[in-house]
């Protein structure tokens, strides 16, 4: 079941073809100065123009598009697969992916691991999925989610799994090219993995999913990320070759890949719940976000270089992206909020308000956990905690997904804004 809703914070009688009338006098204006020979006019790509002016305006135009998932729990991780399908990752360690047209969904059967491997207690879910840059394999969460699985795409057929790197969940997982990839763990250890050998197959998405066989495989080395206590999220920079780590205990470090050595360390002023991250690999620049504050840091300076404050504190912030020169930040209130680096301030609407998505209710469960303690106790509706959203390649389209935040609570949420 899918249903439509409009958020109430956008321009006020805006419409799409009010961006593209903004965009064409643009676009005139950059013309007419190129003819005129202007030598300060700023821009020399009119591509440039159209890319600050769709990332600024689209926010204010998002529309939302609403899932019905059934009675899956909390949607940790997703991928945009195509332009028409999402992969996302469960707290119930469900791999699903997602027609947005038409709302089914086909589910990717969890590869197990062997005998030899020791499942960590207490299974997290999926944290994390990660797809390499050709587009070829997918990488996530096992059965057992201490352990590694990688899917070719665009099958689903099973390449591997991988064992014997970490005893705890998996957090996050980083691809550096098409063969390689790191993992970080809750055990505040990265492990450096090598996935070739996989024999291309030709066939159609989603038709051989009950292959059975594939190979265990083992790191390549297995370091423990000094001074972090839990690794909880990762981000590669491929020109500059480092990854960046960020661990619960508000540390953030960078590796080098080619040595798969530490090159750098620094305590974060903001100390609580840093739990997600992201980079713009042209400013250089990573984007951490905590309890209350998204803090940008660029390794190469010092000293943090800005700490943007959540407009809704409540739930902490629970994902962060770059979009141009927008950081997109999701957070546990049910809110998407929008930072324009260039105008150092929240995206506004037409009215003079803070641009700000409010998620649909989406699904909970009232079972007797809800009933017996969290109704009575706090007789209040319960958001849904942003926990992943993805742009599509064009950067028209935002898919959100997420579920209660509280962690006895049983529920899930997926729109796609458009």
């Amino acid at each position: 079941m899918i249903t439509k809703s409009k958020h109430k914070d956008g321009l006020c009688g805006s419409s799409r073809e009010q961006l593209h009338a903004r965009i064409g006098r643009e676009l005139f204006l950059y013309t007419q100065r190129r003819e005129l020979g202007c030598r300060n006019f700023c821009y020399t790509n009119p591509h440039r123009i159209v890319d600050d002016y769709a990332s600024q305006l689209m926010p204010q135009l998002f529309q939302e598009k609403e899932y019905r998932l059934g009675q899956i729990n909390k949607i940790f991780s997703s991928q945009w697969l195509n332009t028409k399908q999402i992969v996302f990752g469960t707290k119930c360690n469900k791999l699903e992916v997602l027609d947005l047209n038409t709302g089914n969904l086909d589910h990717i059967p969890s590869l197990k691991s062997s005998n030899n491997s020791v499942p960590a207690s207490c299974p997290c879910g999926i944290h994390s999925i990660a797809v390499n840059p050709s587009k070829t394999l997918l990488a996530t969460g096992a059965e057992n989610t201490n352990d590694l699985a990688v899917y070719k795409l665009p099958t689903f057929d099973p390449v591997c799994v991988g064992e014997r790197a970490h005893n705890d969940w998996i957090f996050d997982i980083c691809w550096l090219d098409d063969e390689f990839l790191v993992t970080g763990s809750r055990d505040s250890h990265l492990g450096l993995w090598r996935i070739d050998g996989f024999d291309d197959v030709d066939s159609s998405p989603l038709n051989s999913l009950q292959v059975p066989e594939y190979s265990i495989t083992s790191p390549l080395l297995v370091k423990e990320c000094t001074d972090a206590r839990k690794v909880r999220a990762l981000a590669y920079h491929d020109e500059r070759k480092e990854l960046a780590v960020l661990s619960l205990n508000a540390y953030f470090h960078i590796w080098d890949v080619e040595t798969f050595k530490m090159v750098y360390n620094r305590k974060l002023q903001n100390s609580k719940e840093n739990v997600c991250m992201c980079v713009s690999k042209p400013k250089t620049l990573y984007a951490i976000g905590s309890q209350s504050h998204v803090n940008l840091v660029d390794p190469r300076s010092k000293h943090t270089l800005t700490t943007i404050i959540s407009k809704y504190r409540g739930g902490g912030i629970r994902s962060v992206s770059f979009h141009e020169d927008i950081i997109t930040i999701g957070t546990g209130t049910g809110h998407i909020l929008f930072f324009d680096l260039k105008g150092g301030k929240y995206l506004e609407s037409g009215c003079g308000h803070s641009c700000a998505l409010v998620l649909g209710k989406g699904w909970l469960l009232h079972d007797e956990n809800y009933m017996g303690f969290f109704m009575h106790q706090y007789n209040q509706e319960f958001p849904n905690a942003i926990y992943t959203h993805q742009y599509d390649d064009s950067g028209t389209r935002l898919f959100v997904a997420g579920g209660p935040l509280p962690a006895g609570l049983w529920g899930n949420y997926a729109g796609l804004w458009s």
